[in-house]
């Protein structure tokens, strides 16, 4: 089953809050100072307006009265926006701001006399270095509030996300069986605290974690506990099987009693493995050598390939017990020919069958659980599998592209411990 994969820009909730609030930050200092900006530009440019049309209105008294223009007014002076002197040559009075020698002007025009304009300069650039300083100050401040913001954001959303991180780590070690595994959040703890999503998902999490480990351990004793009072009246009915006389209503009890004892004991191991408290008796031996004898032992017909021997550390008996599951599952549910192949570290196990079920490939070996009319609890593979944790290796199961069942048990093995024969 594929899974939906996140786009490209998606990241972690930490960036994309920090983006958001990033974002968010731009945009209210960005409307803030257009805000600002305008309303102050257009006060200070409404003052030298004042002041220039004020002027002009002095300007305009003098030159009706035939009096001296001060310094600033005159007709038709060099310099003044053609527009500005087209507006006031059609009788209209008005104002506009542009450079003068290199300095920002404020100038206001009227009519005069035969088509020509009288006009006054203010000196407009006191009040342009009060707006360019607005502006810096504006980029500044909203600066220092950005960074501000981010600093305070990125440590609050990343308090949540270290709280989520650790939820989710500890998620992950419950699945993959750690069941002893708390969050352990101080919010959820502490009931005078005031509670959060992060903290509610945190103490849900521990309890289910607690609900399910007792679960867990009531199934396992009580697994332990009937294996283990099992096997009193196993003993004492295979004692009064072999006294039975010779006949094959003998021989089916005693195969019956037999597997019964079987499945006790299987479900024995199980529950010690369960337990994870198995320990390793730990001895160094000749991989190949051990696959032969343990094919032997099972008294089939499997064929033995050694393509590189190896000495690798590991506890033998629980090795051969894996090895005799695999063996014994391949001809007890598959074809033959049956080969263990020896590869370094690596050992397959593969049959001629029809192959391992599909939701054992996928999700491995489930007891009491078996498909396709197959015979058996499906105990054998478990155990591999226990043991196999134990022995620090690697179990996976596959089928191979010309069909039949493959197990390959990958050992550890230290490249210091010298290799065996080819």
């Amino acid at each position: 089953m594929s899974r939906l994969g996140l786009p490209q820009w998606a990241g972690t909730l930490a960036v994309k809050a920090a983006v958001f609030i990033a974002v968010m930050c731009c945009a209210l200092a960005a409307l803030l100072g257009v805000l600002v900006h305008v309303s102050v530009t257009n006060q200070t440019v409404g003052q030298a307006r004042d002041l220039a049309l004020s002027r002009l209105t002095d300007a305009t008294r003098a030159y009706q009265a035939g009096d001296t223009l001060l310094p600033g007014a005159g007709v038709d002076p060099p310099g003044l926006p053609r527009a500005l002197r087209e507006l006031a040559v059609d009788g209209e009075r008005g104002t506009m701001v542009s450079r003068q020698h290199g300095h920002p002007t404020m100038w206001a025009a009227g009519p005069a006399d035969r088509n020509r304009a009288l006009a006054v300069e203010v000196d407009y650039a006191q009040q342009s270095r009060t707006i360019a300083a607005l502006d810096r100050a504006i980029l500044w401040s909203s600066g220092l509030a950005i960074g501000a913001t981010l600093l305070v954001g990125a440590f609050a959303v990343t308090r949540v996300t270290r709280r989520l991180h650790a939820t989710a780590t500890v998620a992950r070690r419950i699945s993959a069986g750690d069941l002893d595994a708390r969050v352990g959040d101080p919010r959820a703890e502490d009931a005078t605290r005031p509670q959060d999503e992060v903290g509610a998902v945190a103490a849900a999490l521990d309890s289910m974690a607690a609900s399910l480990q007792g679960k867990l351990l009531s199934e396992q004793r009580f697994t332990a506990d009937v294996a283990h009072e099992l096997r009193t009246p196993l003993t004492g009915l295979h004692a009064a099987a072999e006294l039975l006389p010779p006949g094959r209503p003998t021989e089916l009890v005693r195969d019956r009693v037999a597997a019964l004892r079987t499945l006790t004991e299987d479900l024995l191991e199980i529950s010690r493995l369960d337990t994870g408290r198995e320990k390793l008796d730990v001895d160094t031996e000749e991989l190949g050598a051990l696959a032969v004898r343990v094919v032997r032992a099972s008294g089939t017909d499997t064929e033995v390939v050694v393509v590189r021997d190896v000495r690798v550390e590991t506890d033998r008996r629980r090795l051969e017990r894996v090895l005799g599951n695999l063996v014994a599952n391949a001809h007890k549910h598959g074809r033959g020919p049956v080969t263990v192949t020896v590869d370094g570290a690596v050992v397959r196990v593969r049959d001629h069958g029809e192959g391992f079920p599909d939701y054992l490939v996928e999700h491995g070996p489930q007891r009491f659980r078996t498909e396709g009319g197959a015979t058996g609890h499906g105990l054998g593979l478990t155990i591999a599998v226990g043991q196999a944790e134990v022995l620090g290796a690697r179990l996976e199961f596959g089928n191979a592209p010309d069909g039949g069942a493959v197990a390959v048990l990958t050992l550890p093995h230290d490249p210091a411990v010298p290799d065996g024969p080819t």
